[in-house]
């Protein structure tokens, strides 16, 4: 028995002293590295790419001052039939509404008849007696210019509605009743607004940025619009103003640009609108977001230079994307380390994982 005992032990220390030497001897680079502290890292080479910041503006579409109008007549009246309503698309030619002339612009439609009537037939008594020798000439032309000024006072009273029993009020183009200023029944006074118009393909973007963007941006600038509801569908278009005085409402500085035809298709007034302002190009380092560090001195990356990390300090000036721009006095014949960088410092010996 002891026989077998010792055999059985004096098996065991040699199965354990030939795992021990496949252990030691299997160990690969990298175990090793590791023994003596060397970090595996990946790397990216810093390229010089051209970016631009984008100011973001909130705001809707809405009509263009320059285009909406008020319609509205030379005379008093009274509202009898309303054919639209707020927001409604309208065609040219379109009746909108139908009103009946004031009373006082009747009368006077009335009067001005009875005197072009009376004008006339005294310039034909005028001519008659002319001819007989019992009037003078004067007497003709004051007669002849009497009926003149009866025929103008007419026109000017026709063109006040006088006469008209009713009138129709009509869509002057195509585009929208954006208001509607004056009700059914409702009785109005001369150039008093009825309705407010905007021409199809008249929106323009009311919006608002934060007011440290100012210095900025500059009309003619891009501008990304889209919907904040639906697709999102993003359009082209351009800044067409630059405001320099604080919104006291919203506390955001107003910008305003063009909203395109073709989004006038798909957008109404009063839509809330998202956008991105594009200002101007500049040059830096284009690096992964990965390779980008920040502790207590700021932002700052690592180059691999012979093996060894160098700290280098960048400015993060575009952060969006996972390609970032920074500025910075980097190397551009050395890498930057991206995976690996949280676990080295400055002159720690590195290396580079092949792909």
């Amino acid at each position: 028995m002891k026989r077998v005992l010792l055999a059985r032990c004096a098996a065991l220390a040699v199965t354990a002293l030939l795992l021990a030497a496949c252990g030691k001897g299997g160990g690969d680079d990298d175990a090793s590295d590791d023994a003596r502290g060397v970090a595996s890292v990946t790397t990216a080479m810093p390229v010089k790419r051209s970016f631009h910041d984008s100011v973001m503006a909130w705001g809707s579409a809405a009509a263009d001052p320059h285009r909406a109008r008020t319609i509205s007549l030379a005379h008093g009246g009274q509202v009898i039939a309303l054919k639209v309503s707020a927001g409604q698309t309208v065609k040219r030619g379109q009746p909108l509404l139908t009103i009946a002339p004031d009373p006082a612009a009747r009368s006077a439609y009335r009067q001005a008849q009875t005197a072009l009537a009376l004008a006339s037939s005294e310039l034909q008594r005028t001519d008659q007696m002319a001819a007989q020798h019992l009037a003078t000439q004067s007497q003709l032309a004051t007669a002849r210019k009497a009926l003149a000024d009866a025929r103008a006072v007419l026109a000017a009273q026709r063109e006040l509605g006088g006469g008209m029993a009713q009138e129709t009020v009509a869509a002057p183009d195509d585009g929208v009743v954006t208001t509607l200023s004056a009700g059914l029944g409702d009785r109005f006074a001369a150039n008093a607004p009825l309705l407010g118009f905007m021409p199809a393909h008249a929106l323009i973007a009311e919006l608002g940025v934060q007011p440290d963007a100012a210095t900025q941006l500059r009309v003619g600038m891009p501008v990304q619009l889209h919907g904040v509801y639906g697709d999102g569908k993003a359009f082209e278009s351009k800044l067409g103003m630059v405001g320099r005085a604080i919104d006291p409402q919203d506390h955001l500085l107003p910008v305003q640009a063009e909203i395109p035809a073709a989004a006038d298709a798909v957008m109404v007034a009063g839509a809330a609108l998202q956008a991105s302002i594009r200002s101007d190009d500049y040059t830096a380092w284009a690096v992964p977001r990965a390779a980008v560090l920040h502790d207590g001195q700021g932002d700052y990356l690592y180059q691999l230079d012979h093996g060894k990390a160098r700290r280098v300090d960048v400015q993060l000036r575009q952060p969006a994307g996972d390609t970032v721009g920074v500025l910075g006095k980097l190397d551009a014949k050395l890498p930057v380390i991206v995976q690996g960088a949280y676990e080295v410092g400055d002159g720690d010996s590195v290396r580079e994982s092949k792909p």
